[in-house]
């Protein structure tokens, strides 16, 4: 029997607030800050404390709601969801159940046999826990440190129906919805920061039933890579298991990377275990539909729709518009520099900064904001390429000192000489010392060992330090050697 993987997402992503979720404690780096110094007797959860509702937060939560086509709950409620663990510590956490933000969303991914619509049950938000750190001691004594830091940050929680049937279909639709919640500016999508965490439901059935299996939930999975390899390994545990006429147990799972296999962290909990019930210190939250349509006014391009947009408008392929529509920052200096000369072909220029320009910006670490080259110079140098002033290698070479120092193109070209030969007398003349100097090859040319003619075309290049109109050397040298068969 042929079986078949679904698989639902949910996922969290830290909101870049300045403060945390119910409280004015700065949000800090977790790498950076002394432990436990963003605290206060809210997040800490002592008794008598009361929470208040961060506007920020929900303003985040909202555009990305309103980007995945949700549909926005004039009034959502908070709850508590009781459960007890060391970084917990009120005993419960602050979320959303019965009444979330938003529902019944959706997200279009890319899969090999086309577009994917796959449905968003529900966007809500919640407040983090803090941080444990494991030590063990030499004796292999153990105890845990409790860093409350990150204790109520804000949380977005992204619910996905079960609509994926395979690691990659998952993987598409985490870095699509990484790309939207980055282009929001609500999360940095930095994944060696734990700022985008993935827990993922999978269970497998019969190909062609409609009736779900038995699912197992596998946490804190942070990033794309470890999330894709452990759905693959227990999409096939579970196969095995049923194929051996063994049950799948519905339990909670961890992913061990070094192993790479999941392993039981506990049973799964039903709702009903978590005891969730109306937050009593905090009021049911109202959004005003103007601040909503306001909000959703305001929201920037998503990376789909510019696709969309580009791929039609430049005519480049689909893997090139996918490399400069998926960062917001690398589409405006695409277009920017396009705006600052119509005639320049934006297939030249998507070369220019898919090649040289990616290729220093993983060398250097800059990002498209940051290097020193700005657009105008960019479209400059590349209307010396088109023009044939510069030849492409020369064009590369001024490109990287431009990245270094920021002069402009035409500035460095003249300090170091690099207009491009075009003068036939010029390049006559160079080509005929070249074949005075080599008569040994000339001799080999004109008994019939054609290919020297490229050994010539490079000699010639060499003298003119690469700076003259290859086709103009390539016809003129033709000539000359033709001139030399005759004779």
């Amino acid at each position: 029997m042929e079986f078949e993987a679904v698989i639902g997402l949910e996922v969290h992503a830290e909101l870049q607030t300045k403060t945390k979720m119910f409280c004015a404690c700065p949000v800090v780096d977790l790498t950076q800050a002394p432990p436990n110094s963003a605290v206060c007797p809210v997040c800490s959860g002592m008794p008598g404390a009361l929470p208040v509702i961060n506007k920020q937060a929900v303003e985040f939560a909202l555009r990305v709601a309103l980007a995945l086509d949700c549909r926005i709950e004039t009034t959502s409620i908070f709850a508590r969801k009781n459960y007890f663990y060391p970084d917990l510590p009120k005993g419960y956490q602050i979320s959303q159940y019965e009444h979330p933000l938003a529902q019944f969303g959706h997200l279009n991914i890319k899969t090999e046999s086309g577009e994917k619509k796959i449905r968003i049950q529900r966007v809500h938000m919640e407040e983090d826990t803090g941080k444990l750190t494991h030590v063990i001691n030499a004796d292999q004594t153990a105890f845990s440190l409790v860093d409350l830091n990150r204790a109520g940050v804000s949380l977005l929680e992204i619910v996905s129906e079960p609509d994926m049937n395979s690691a990659e279909e998952a993987g598409a639709y985490a870095m699509a919805l990484r790309e939207i919640i980055r282009e929001l500016g609500v999360n940095s999508g930095d994944m060696e920061k734990g700022v985008i965490r993935f827990e993922a439901n999978v269970s497998i059935r019969p190909r062609g039933q409609t009736n779900l299996g038995t699912r197992v939930e596998i946490k804190n999975l942070n990033t794309f890579r470890g999330m894709e390899k452990a759905i693959r390994f227990e999409v096939l545990r579970q196969t095995a298991l049923v194929e051996a006429g063994l049950a799948v147990v519905q339990e909670t799972l961890g992913w061990d990377e070094t192993a790479e296999e999941t392993t039981t962290q506990r049973s799964k909990e039903e709702a009903h275990d978590y005891r969730y019930f109306p937050e009593p210190d905090l009021p049911p939250l109202v959004v005003d539909p103007t601040w909503v349509a306001l909000i959703k006014s305001n929201l920037p391009e998503l990376p789909q729709a510019r696709f969309k947009r580009m791929h039609a408008a430049y005519k480049l392929g689909p893997e090139e518009t996918s490399l400069l529509a998926e960062d917001l920052q690398i589409s405006v200096y695409f277009e920017q520099t396009l705006a600052a000369d119509p005639s320049l072909s934006p297939k030249l220029l998507a070369n220019w900064i898919t090649g040289p320009l990616f290729a220093w910006q993983n060398y250097s670490g800059e990002t498209f904001s940051q290097i020193k080259v700005q657009p105008k110079e960019l479209a400059q140098l590349l209307k010396y390429v088109t023009n044939a002033e510069i030849n492409q290698t020369t064009a590369k070479i001024v490109l990287e000192e431009m990245l270094i120092n920021g002069e402009p193109a035409a500035k460095i070209i003249a300090k170091h000489g690099f207009q491009q030969l075009r003068d036939s007398a010029q390049i006559n003349s160079l080509i005929r010392i070249v074949l005075s100097e080599n008569p040994k090859a000339v001799s080999d040319f004109v008994s019939g060992k054609e290919s020297l003619i490229n050994w010539f075309f490079g000699q010639v290049m060499l003298k003119t330090r690469n700076q003259v109109d290859p086709a103009i050397l390539r016809a003129a040298l033709k000539d000359e050697l033709d001139l030399l068969r005759q004779k």
